[in-house]
């Protein structure tokens, strides 16, 4: 019975962690080592440490976004998708706060162990990163936790956050790790995956539209309509692919570069069931589709470079 009890404790554990966001989290970070491949700048412990820290950021931001949805009543009983482990009482809050300072602590480590192997006694750069690192920290877990104001995610400003995130900040600071020098034909890729991580995040705030607008969660799905935010989507997917193509005419980049933009057909797929359907489990697929597409772009372009 104690064996079950600790595995279920387990389970609710890693459903909270949300293993499904994680390659997400990976896309940027192998993104920014192709692009400082390309420039003879790789260093597999650099890659290393980048990816477990980029990990660690992004269970916090699912335990912080679990955490703050159960507070405000965001996830009711009627909410479409995967079950929340605070508000469905798999987890208490006061665990869930535990969970989320634990794995704080995690990253912040992780981040200063990786910014000494990447800069050894450059402090400049190491207090740079550092303060990047506490914005990074503090924008995963405000998202839906306010410190005395409505969490930003509640009041659109979530698309602008992963875009900087997942995109600019996470390739071309991965980038500036290996190089430590930045130009601006980085920024197009950079740009582009950052356009295909908010692709991802407004797949799910498509799925729980209704939800959220009838708990005061107004994620910008929810300001645009249904409608809008549908043709949004295949907006971010087309100038995502326009700026990578641009970015491919202008390395230029052999074949096996250009192999990245296959992912333009699954995308697109998830796309037209995203307008045709409102089933919760439907959506939830086409959410991971989304984001395991995004992963598999960075990696093709990633090795794309690393071979040119």
């Amino acid at each position: 019975m104690e064996r079950l009890a600790k595995r279920r404790h387990y389970k609710a554990w890693l459903l909270a962690a949300r293993p499904r966001t994680l390659p997400l989290a990976c896309a940027s970070i192998l993104l920014g080592s192709g692009l400082a491949a390309n420039a003879d700048a790789f260093n597999a412990a650099v890659l290393l440490l980048a990816l477990l820290t980029a990990i660690a950021l992004q269970v916090l931001s699912n335990l912080a976004n679990d955490y703050g949805d159960a507070a405000s009543g965001a996830d009711d009983q009627a909410r479409i998708g995967p079950v929340r482990a605070v508000s469905s009482g798999l987890l208490s809050p006061q665990a869930m706060r535990r969970g989320m300072v634990i794995t704080a602590t995690v990253a912040a480590l992780l981040g200063l162990l990786l910014l000494v192997t990447a800069f050894g006694n450059q402090w400049r750069h190491i207090v740079t990163f550092v303060l990047l690192g506490a914005a990074s920290l503090l924008a995963a877990v405000t998202y839906t936790v306010g410190l005395g104001s409505t969490p930003y995610g509640y009041r659109g400003l979530g698309d602008i956050s992963v875009f900087v995130f997942f995109g600019l900040l996470g390739v071309l600071g991965t980038y500036y790790l290996f190089t430590q020098q930045l130009s601006w034909l980085p920024f197009l890729p950079a740009a582009a995956c950052g356009l295909l991580a908010t692709a991802v995040l407004n797949v799910n705030n498509v799925r729980d539209i209704e939800s959220d607008a009838r708990n005061g969660k107004i994620t910008l799905a929810v300001r645009l309509g249904r409608k809008n935010a549908i043709h949004y989507h295949w907006a971010l997917l087309g100038m995502a692919l326009l700026l990578t193509m641009i970015y491919l005419v202008a390395l230029p980049v052999p074949l096996l570069g250009w192999s990245c933009l296959l992912v333009a057909k699954p995308l697109s797929d998830a796309t037209r069931t995203l307008n045709l359907s409102r089933d919760g489990e439907i959506l939830t697929g086409m959410l991971k589709k989304t984001a395991i597409s995004t992963l598999f772009y960075s990696v093709l372009l990633s090795v794309g470079l690393a071979l040119f």
